[in-house]
């Protein structure tokens, strides 16, 4: 049987494990599903005869070396800064990678080693990234084949909670990583270009800077820029386009609230908090305002950031408990950003029942004999329940399906690489469908910019 290596259990994987599981017999598959936490793993096995469960400690090297040799290929579904040492590895036994993370700098600088062993390392073959490419390659390579040229292109992608599980004034719930929604947006100012203009948004000027997006049946939504739009510009052959936009899709609202955890220092992961274990929220809250003989903390809080007591945003920020004096911080050495991820915490993790969402939006503008036209691609994921989430689908069955494709060898340019090949994205997207994630597409006439508002 044709071993398939999975190093990683987490949430991420228990869409990648089953659908590999259910074309194990077909495909002459055996997967050995590896992970720090045995019980993790044995969990995502549910059982089945072509899986085997193993404790994998990916700083163990004899036993990395041994685990990989047995390979056909190579699965990592670690944090990203772990990838490189499995790399490596990959080329001393000739194995092919997949991994649905952005490609960092030590994994590019083995690019030749993986072509020069004819050897796939596909990357960015997630959610975002990767499904994001997919889709939009699909469209800017149709539009390109029929003769138009790319004048505009806007890519929005957002984890969010299902409408029936939407019951909290934020409209948001943790669907992945909340320390990333944390620091969102740090570390740099956000960079676009529009109608041929750079334009910079610093990071305490970026959640009061949105887009609004309409998608069908679900309703209104924003977007705030990514940090770095113009990282693909030249990826996807788009070097002379006049606009390029990334962001991240939220419920209307959401980031006119968030800038206040902004505006006050809650965010910062910079500095410690003395004697943050024993602090209450209220206290935290208090520790970012003025000292003042009289006024209460809420007081003091709404007067610095002008909210008003009959803002939506003043009942927002009570309802996460922020003013609470009973309840405990309990994290000793923390940063303001840690506090203010286990205040959200309490109220912001997915219950038992809830449902996720993942919503993603791309905006073509194009001219072709000289008429400029517009395509809006559209695609809503609801996940199926709290293991098989849509979270989990939409960043871990490409990763399965890029894996079987490489197996079979219908993939098989070598190197270190991302799907933006025909050969990658159409039978991927194809499949993708059959699971719920498919991209609705309407054309209309493009309305561009006023160049006096630019």
């Amino acid at each position: 049987m044709r071993n398939i290596l999975i190093i990683g259990a987490g949430r991420s994987a228990s869409s990648l494990i089953k659908y590999l599981l259910e074309k194990s017999d077909a495909e002459n598959l055996h997967l050995t599903i590896g992970d720090l936490s045995l019980e993790l793993a044995q969990r995502k096995t549910g059982n089945h005869p072509n899986a085997t469960a193993i404790a994998f400690d990916i700083f163990n090297e004899t036993q990395r070396h041994i685990e990989i040799e047995r390979a056909a290929i190579v699965i990592s579904m670690l944090p990203a800064h772990m990838h490189i040492e499995v790399a490596k590895d990959c080329i001393t036994y000739k194995k092919h990678m997949v991994t649905a993370s952005y490609i960092s700098d030590a994994m590019q600088e083995l690019d030749a080693a993986a072509k020069a062993n004819n050897l796939v390392f596909m990357n960015e073959i997630g959610l975002d990234p990767g499904i994001d490419h997919m889709s939009a390659m699909k469209v800017i390579d149709e539009i390109r084949e029929k003769g138009g040229k790319m004048i505009l292109f806007e890519s929005f992608c957002g984890g969010l909670v299902a409408p029936e599980s939407d019951n909290n004034l934020w409209n948001y719930k943790f669907t992945w990583a909340p320390r990333n929604v944390v620091l969102a947006g740090q570390g740099g100012a956000a960079k676009f270009i529009q109608e041929g203009t750079y334009k910079y948004i610093p990071y305490h000027k970026l959640f009061r800077r949105t887009e609004f997006l309409e998608v069908e049946g679900y309703g209104r939504f924003e977007g705030y820029a990514n940090r770095d739009s113009l990282k693909y510009r030249s990826v996807y052959g788009l070097d002379d386009i006049l606009t390029l936009y990334r962001g991240t899709i939220r419920r209307v609202g959401y980031s006119r609230a968030w800038n206040t955890f902004v505006q006050l220092g809650m965010t910062d992961d910079t500095y410690i908090i003395d004697d943050s274990e024993n602090i209450s929220y209220r206290e935290f809250t208090n520790l970012f305002l003025p000292y003042h003989p009289s006024d209460s903390v809420e007081i003091k809080l709404r007067l610095q950031l002008g909210i008003e007591q009959d803002d939506v945003i003043w009942d927002k920020l009570l309802e996460l408990d922020l003013f609470n004096p009973n309840k405990k911080v309990g994290i000793k050495n923390a940063t303001p950003a840690q506090i203010l991820e286990k205040i959200l915490s309490d109220k912001w993790t997915l219950e038992p029942n809830d449902k996720d969402m993942i919503v993603m939006y791309h905006k073509f503008g194009y001219e072709i004999n000289g008429v400029q036209k517009q395509i809006d691609s559209k695609m809503v994921c609801i996940g199926d329940d709290q293991t098989y989430t849509a979270m989990a689908k939409t960043v871990g069955l490409p990763v399965a399906m890029a894996t079987l494709q490489i197996l079979n060898g219908n993939i098989k340019t070598p190197g270190v690489q991302l799907p933006i090949r025909k050969e990658v994205y159409l039978p991927i997207l194809k499949e993708l469908e059959s699971f719920g994630v498919i991209f609705n597409e309407t054309e209309m006439r493009y309305v561009g910019y006023n160049p006096d508002h630019l």
